[in-house]
């Protein structure tokens, strides 16, 4: 059994920062690329940065410059750092990581955590 939980979100003003962290805990053998998605009221789920086994990363265009992903293979956990926010970012953050277990290898979610940004 693996377990994604998120945490960090909450509400900020635009201009602010947050971080976001995901932990994996379970039976875990390997853990490959790390991404992070977001899901607006209304709107299809989209990708926001992942980052691969050897930590090259990639971002949506909409959070370059603005946002980074990085991870602690230690603690199986992969953060995602956010400055600038604005009211476009508002969405549920869901961690997305694809995961070795004795069962194989299969992508796991988290729960979500909510980001909204707003004056």
């Amino acid at each position: 059994q693996v377990q994604l939980v998120e945490s960090g979100g909450g509400s900020v003003q635009p201009g602010g920062s947050l971080r976001l962290s995901c932990v994996a805990s379970g039976s875990i053998y390997s853990i490959g690329v790390m991404r992070w998605y977001r899901q607006a009221p209304g709107k299809q789920r989209e990708f926001v940065a992942g980052i691969s086994i050897d930590g090259f990363t990639n971002y949506a265009d909409s959070v370059k410059g603005r946002f980074t992903i990085s991870k602690d293979n230690t603690k199986n956990t992969v953060y995602l750092k956010m400055n600038s926010l604005k009211p476009e970012d508002t969405a549920v953050y869901y961690c997305n990581d694809n995961i070795a277990t004795l069962r194989g290898l299969h992508d796991y979610w988290g729960q979500g955590t909510q980001v909204t940004v707003s004056s």
